[in-house]
């Protein structure tokens, strides 16, 4: 109790404190005006506080650097553990997300808020019942064998790694976008970031750097949500009536569906789209073609003095032209697909499952129906994947007891439940926000924000004047998703000073989920592997050095691969949680509710499982059938991202056969599951 009323006290005073820092950065900002130095304040203070708070928390002690002790309470643990949850994605991509897509958005908010549910009900008190270390360890325990642990620490490894990428990816955006560094310096600074918050002191200095940063992140979004909505003449808490916001949006679609205007310039997309298709028909004649004109026409304006602006465009074309026609086939294909993109009219942020506009109606229905099963699919897959994900299951053993272990889901689920409850919110107000500051206005008269973003990051927002008319059709305005939650103060005209707010609250989720992750994987490593199946002699001071080697290592090679840009932020993290579900969310539930499972059928379960799933993206995600040159069938249309909806099911299959056909557990075994599903 004790310890509880200190850490209320702590991070109370330490809330003042951050508040108070934003104030007075805002009288600042009035005084001397807005700057890039604001973003570098807001990035770098709370580094430096996550630093302090690391390392008051360093240790040598295995229970403390492993699973902090045992002794966190229920209501910090479900902070930490949602801000170990609340990942890069989310805080930037989520909301943008929603935006773009409307309704499909809602998968990932459903999808990862019920998983909790599953959390609680299926595996939290049981994994904190037989108070393992980590999951692979849990289920090594479990089925007594360190085939089943070594399969289960690889698939946690993978899972958390693949995670890991995408979050050190989001860190390097921030850092390049709000700080204006090379986008691999911004990885290699957050690396720092991630160190500083984990190296000394394990999950005990992981844990009390999550609540600050929760503390943080949450304030990120509240603040400019309520400060735009009161604008709107919505109060201070739209999340309760936003709904009329919404219908003068849904009104404002509506009408921009209808315009002759705005159908005037879908139309000039499509034949743009019609053109590069008929490029694409006429390959390689149109490669060769096309490449000598642009040398031509380089020549042409060189040989005549022409303007210097016009060759330097000219030219840049050319560096950006295809290598030969296969890469032409590839970009080609792409610019044809996100014109035919812009061609449909914009679908209500409120209709739930359109179809693709067919010639043919039947066509249209079965869109509409590979639209249904994709969403549920994915919604699936991340409420499958959030009851897996090891980093987040390990949390549950730091609580101090079982009952606690549950009432800390039941904090997790709150905590959670505040941020998403407030994203719709923000993806409402933004879009109402374009619709009536930036559509239907002249372009002589585009706001500030606009400009200043194009000349930092065209690539995030393209507005065309398709027509010529010299007014802002919606058709013509090409905006990222990323940008929604980014660039929403400016949007919405509010101090640069909550910009910064945003950026730390950015930062903050990216490095919460990244040294979550880096300890799962570390501690997967020192302790499972190297300690359970190589050294078991090892003494604790080792074991405990051995990890901060580990994590160090992996700290660096997943900087070096996040460097590299390989993939969608947002495609990586629901990899990761379709990796999870398959791989190990079937030897999860049976082990614990199936005393007949068997070692050999969990390592059927998960080989089968994480084998499919693999197959799945490897054969149908364009980035690996580009690499490959492989190319398999979509099985019933589903996006590579939901493929945990075919590895689950096969985990499951493989679990259960082979245990019915293996010998059953000894006595042993099935008094243990009697430990774990005791009271």
């Amino acid at each position: 109790m004790k310890l509880t009323h200190r850490l209320i006290l702590s991070y109370a005073l330490y809330t003042l404190g951050f508040f108070l820092f934003i104030y007075v950065m805002e009288r600042i900002e009035r005084v001397t005006g807005p700057g890039m130095w604001i973003g570098y304040v807001f990035l770098f203070v709370p580094i430096a506080v996550y630093a302090v708070i690391g390392l008051l928390s360093r240790t040598s002690d295995l229970v403390e650097y492993y699973v902090a002790g045992r002794r966190v309470p229920s209501a910090f643990n479900g902070m930490a553990t949602a801000a170990d949850w609340l990942s890069a994605a989310s805080f930037i991509g989520l909301a943008g997300s929603i935006y773009a897509t409307g309704y499909d958005g809602l998968a990932y908010v459903m999808g990862w808020t019920s998983g909790y549910c599953l959390v609680a009900f299926l595996l939290a008190p049981y994994v904190r019942k037989l108070a393992r270390y980590t999951i692979p360890d849990f289920l090594g325990t479990r089925f007594s064998s360190n085939t089943v642990r070594g399969l289960a620490a690889l698939a946690a490894i993978l899972c958390s790694f693949v995670y890991l990428v995408a979050q050190i990816q989001g860190i390097g955006l921030i850092a390049s976008r709000f700080i204006g560094i090379d986008f691999a310096i911004g990885i290699f600074c957050g690396l720092a970031g991630i160190l500083v918050c984990s190296f000394l002191g394990g999950m005990r200095a992981v844990t009390w750097t999550q609540v600050a940063q929760y503390i943080i992140l949450i304030s990120a979004m509240l603040i400019p949500v309520s400060m735009i909505a009161h604008r709107e003449g919505l109060g201070w808490l739209p999340q309760l009536n936003y709904g009329r916001v919404m219908e003068r949006v849904e009104a404002l679609e509506r009408q921009v569906a209808a315009s002759p205007d705005e159908a005037r310039v879908r139309n000039d997309y499509r034949r743009q789209a019609a053109e590069v298709q008929e490029q694409i028909d006429t390959l390689p004649q149109s490669y060769y073609s096309e490449y000598a004109r642009l040398v031509h026409e380089i020549a042409e304006l060189r040989r005549h003095n022409g303007p210097l602006r016009e060759i330097t465009a000219h030219e840049r074309e050319l560096a950006a032209f295809p290598k030969d026609p296969a890469d032409a086939l590839a970009k080609w294909t792409r610019a044809r697909d996100a014109l035919t993109e812009r061609v449909a009219a914009p679908v209500p942020m409120t209709e739930a499952f359109p179809s693709t506009p067919s010639s043919i109606p039947a066509a249209d229905e079965e869109s509409r129906r590979v639209h249904q099963r994709n969403f549920l699919s994915l919604l699936l897959c991340l409420s499958l994947g959030t009851a897996s994900l090891p980093h987040i299951l390990t949390r549950y053993n730091t609580t101090t007891s079982v009952a606690s272990a549950r009432r800390s889901v039941g904090w997790t689920l709150f905590f959670v439940a505040l941020f998403y409850l407030t994203v719709p919110v923000l993806a409402v107000l933004i879009k109402h926000e374009m619709l009536t500051g930036l559509v239907g206005h002249r372009f002589a008269d585009l706001p500030q924000w606009v400009m200043q973003w194009r000349k930092v990051e065209p690539y995030l927002i393209r507005i065309s004047d398709v027509n010529g008319d010299g007014i802002v059709r919606w058709a013509g305005i090409q905006m990222q998703p990323d940008m929604v939650v980014l660039a929403a103060p400016e949007i919405a005209g509010l101090p640069y000073v909550i910009s910064g707010l945003i950026a730390a609250g950015a930062l903050a989720a990216a490095l919460s989920t990244a040294d979550g992750l880096l300890l799962t994987i570390a501690n997967a490593l020192s302790h499972d592997v190297y300690y359970c199946m190589v050294d078991k002699t090892a003494t604790s001071q080792r074991r405990v050095t051995i990890s901060k080697i580990l994590l160090l290592g992996v700290a660096l090679f997943a900087s070096y691969v996040a460097s590299l840009n390989t993939g969608n932020i947002l495609f990586l993290v629901g990899a990761a949680f379709s990796l999870a579900a398959s791989s190990l969310f079937p030897v999860l539930v049976l082990g614990v509710f199936w005393k007949r499972t068997t070692k050999h059928g969990a390592v059927a379960g998960m080989v089968a499982g994480l084998v499919v799933c693999v197959y799945y993206i490897v054969s149908t995600y364009p980035f690996f059938t580009q690499m490959t040159g492989f190319v398999g069938l979509r099985w019933f249309g589903i996006e590579p991202i939901s493929s945990g909806v075919f590895g689950v099911p096969a985990g499951f299959v493989a679990t259960i056969a082979v245990s019915l056909f293996d010998r059953k557990p000894d006595a042993y075994t099935r008094a243990l599951v009697d430990y774990i599903r005791h009271p």
